[in-house]
Order: C-alpha cells, then sequence, then structure tokens
C-alpha cells in the first residue's frame, strides 16, 4: 500500500496491477483540512483564506438582509396600500351611484368577494389648533370601517362606537401631532365646493369634534385621512344619496386580473372597474426595479470574495508545489490533486455561506432592535418614517430567495477553485524537485 492514493497488488499470474482510490477519498479530505490549517510559515495564505471567508460570509449575509428588508417594504406597503384603498375599485359612468347599496349588495355576492364598501369621498384644507394641512375626507358607515382591521384595530385614543351618529371624525396620529390637536378637540374641514350664492359659490367650512385617532403605521395615510360618517359626508360634499365609488376586497389580491369580468357584470350598471395595480403600477415597478438592481449590486461583493479564494489557492499551490511532487511520485493521479484543492477553496466557500446565512438570519430576526439601539447609541434618527412611508424598519425573509442567495454563493465559490486546483494538477513533479 502506497500513500492511500494507489493500491498495488499481485495476481495469479505474479504480473503487478495498480488500483487506485476513489473519488474524494478520506487522505484528500486529510490533506485539504491541514492545508486549511495555519502553520508559522504559511499565516499569509491563511490570512488571504480568512478574508475569502469574511468577504463571503458578509456578502451573503449582506445579500439575505437587503433583500428581507425589500421584501418587508414591498409587503408593509402592499398591506397598508390596500388596507386602505381596497383591491377593486368601482366608479359610476354616465349616471350618479345613487344605487350604491344595491351594487354593493350584488358584488358581495360573488365567490372570491370579502366585502364592497362604498364611500364618499373629498379633498379638504383641514384646520386645527396650530396648523393647517390638506387632508383627504372619506366617508364610510361605521358597521363599514369596523371592516377595516388595519383602521378598526389600531384606534389608540378614543372610540368608533355610535360613530355613524356622533358627528365626529377619526384622523391619524400623525395629523393630530401636526395639527396641535388631541381627543376631544374640534378640526375645522374647508372645501371649495360649497353653497351656490348670489355672490358666487362659497366656500364650506365646518367644525367636527375629534372622536377617535388611529394609527395606522404607515405615515402619508397617518398624517392625510379624514374618516367620516357616510351620511354626513354626502351632506358635507354635496352628494345627497350619492356615493364617489364602492371599495371591493378580495381573497386573494393577485388574482383581480381574472375577477374584473365578474364585477362588471355583477355591479348591473355601467361603471369603470380598476385593481389596485392599475393604481399603483408606477410605485410598485420603481421598488422592482429597485430591489432587482440591489440584488445585481451586492452579488459583487460575493464576486469579490470568490476570486480571493483565487488568488488564495494560486499562493497555495505555489507554497506547496513541492508537497504536490512528492505526492505524485507517490502515486497520487493529477484527479486527486485536483480534489484536493478544490475541496479546500470549496471548503473556505461552504463555510461562509452557511455564517453568512446564519448572520443574515440574525440580523433579519432582530433589525428592529438593531435599528434602535444604533439609534440611540448615534443619537440620529436612522429610519425616518415621514421619509420612508413606514414607521418600523420591516424584514421578510423569502425561502426560495434566500435559497437562490446560498447556491449562488456556493456555485461561485465553487468556481472560484476551479482554474487553481487544474494548474495544482497540471504541476510536474520533475519542475517541481529539480531545485529541492
Amino acid at each position: 500500500m502506497t500513500s492511500g492514493t494507489t493500491r498495488h497488488e499481485v495476481d495469479d499470474k505474479g504480473a503487478a496491477s495498480v488500483k487506485s482510490t476513489r473519488p474524494f477519498a478520506p487522505f484528500e479530505w486529510m490533506i485539504a483540512g491541514r492545508y486549511l490549517r495555519s502553520r508559522r510559515k504559511e499565516t499569509f495564505i491563511s490570512v488571504i483564506a480568512g478574508f475569502s471567508f469574511v468577504g463571503i460570509m458578509l456578502g451573503v449575509a449582506t445579500l439575505i438582509i437587503v433583500m428581507a428588508v425589500m421584501n418587508g417594504f414591498r409587503a408593509e406597503l402592499l398591506g397598508k396600500i390596500l388596507g386602505i384603498n381596497g383591491h377593486m375599485l368601482v366608479q359610476p359612468i354616465d349616471t350618479p351611484l345613487t344605487d350604491h347599496a344595491d351594487v354593493a349588495r350584488r358584488i358581495e355576492d360573488i365567490p372570491g368577494v370579502v366585502s364592497a364598501l362604498p364611500f364618499v369621498e373629498g379633498q379638504a384644507l383641514v384646520t386645527g389648533r396650530s396648523n393647517s394641512l390638506g387632508g383627504l375626507v372619506r366617508g364610510l358607515q361605521e358597521a363599514d370601517i369596523r371592516r377595516l382591521p388595519l383602521v378598526a384595530n389600531n384606534i389608540r385614543q378614543g372610540t368608533l362606537d355610535d360613530f355613524d351618529v356622533g358627528g365626529g371624525v377619526a384622523i391619524g396620529t400623525r395629523m393630530a401631532q401636526q395639527l396641535g390637536i388631541v381627543l376631544g378637540d374640534n378640526l375645522t374641514l374647508t372645501t371649495p365646493g360649497g353653497s351656490v350664492t348670489p355672490m358666487g359659490i362659497m366656500p364650506r367650512r365646518k367644525a367636527y369634534p375629534v372622536t377617535a385617532i388611529f394609527e395606522i403605521g404607515m405615515s402619508e395615510y397617518d398624517s392625510t385621512f379624514v374618516f367620516m360618517p357616510f351620511e354626513e359626508a354626502q351632506a358635507y360634499f354635496n352628494m345627497e344619496n350619492k356615493a364617489t365609488g364602492v371599495e371591493i376586497y378580495v381573497t386573494d389580491p393577485d388574482l383581480v386580473g381574472g375577477m374584473r369580468p365578474l364585477v362588471e357584470d355583477g355591479a348591473g350598471r355601467p361603471a369603470f372597474v380598476t385593481d389596485w395595480r392599475q393604481r399603483n403600477v408606477t410605485f410598485f415597478s420603481a421598488l422592482e426595479v429597485e430591489r432587482n438592481v440591489m440584488f445585481i449590486i451586492l452579488t459583487l461583493i460575493v464576486l469579490v470574495a470568490a476570486l480571493n479564494i483565487i488568488s488564495g489557492l494560486i499562493m497555495l499551490v505555489k507554497d506547496k508545489g513541492r508537497d504536490i511532487a512528492i505526492l505524485r511520485t507517490m502515486g497520487a493521479t493529477q484527479g486527486a490533486i485536483m480534489r484536493v484543492f478544490l475541496i479546500t477553496g470549496a471548503s473556505i466557500g461552504f463555510v461562509g455561506t452557511v455564517a453568512g446565512f446564519l448572520l443574515g438570519l440574525l440580523v433579519c430576526l432582530n433589525i428592529e432592535s438593531i435599528r434602535q439601539f444604533v439609534s440611540w447609541l448615534t443619537a440620529t434618527q436612522i429610519f425616518d418614517p415621514t421619509l420612508y412611508f413606514l414607521s418600523r424598519l420591516p424584514a421578510e425573509m423569502d425561502t426560495g430567495e434566500t435559497m437562490m442567495i446560498l447556491a449562488m454563493a456556493l456555485i461561485l465559490s465553487l468556481i472560484a477553485t476551479l482554474y487553481p486546483a487544474w494548474r495544482a494538477a497540471r504541476l510536474d513533479p520533475v519542475d517541481a524537485l529539480r531545485y529541492e
């Protein structure tokens, strides 16, 4: 038996035959493991391997974290936008929507429709004790507003009880802060479409008590929406017995395209039907482009780390030229030598990828706590909700996407080892030992 690479046996006729060991035999793993361990004279090579490991770990972790945050942004924004505006919108054509109750009832009978909510909507100037700002006034019945969990389940002050007859309005926390009002204070709504007088159309102004303050968690909505009783909104906007439209919520928002014909037929009248994708196509398309660009850019981090593996292995091959020559003279095949260096480089990539996955998972699970800690440590506001729409930093890991990132890192690491391993296998033992 010689060095575990080849085995010499004598057959019945006395002739010697040579049998090679199986690929990835234990001795190949043993040699690769020894090359990975640091020795005093190999410190520089070990440092390069360490940098390669750290680069792959940080690259994989960064990719996972950024993609999770981008997914979280999309999911949170989609949930909040659709939680207020609905998945589909029915608006009247030719004639006013005076039969809104019948239209809503017919649409709710369609399979897959969760609810159909008639509403009255208009813009107004909202004035408080210390400020004025533009607002979007939406009139809903109390039963309908309670069917919006994003609003009904996030009442911070006050209550929605007797909302239809109370004569008050519900506003967001940021609007309350900007107007300088608290629960029970009055705010004044001003709209240009008021009463017709001999002097022309006069703006309509009316004060309403704030009976509820909600916090959706999306700054744009918390500072813009004013919910008003349905009949009061009809009177305020001069829309007696009319509705602006009907908001429709379905079980699966991704299937709204196939439901549009059913909704158009179910409306039972001329109506214009749009879905959430049409109303937000520019916004979500921009998010998707940004997400794809970030993935491509951050992939370069993993690619640079893989190039570090190449440089480290090439230096290792030059340093281990004498060892390779001795192994070849003892019977190691070119394939065995190549597999030794493949294992060496792939081990760095595999361990770095696993460590990067664990680091990314740890950060994603605690990203909001990390944000708060860094904000406290630096005394700065890292994630300003007025700029980023949301009041917290979201992160949502996608299993398929994470597996793709891990597979990409492993494949790049494996590809990076091919050339150095091929170069080691092609080393001529005679040339390597000539000057030893």
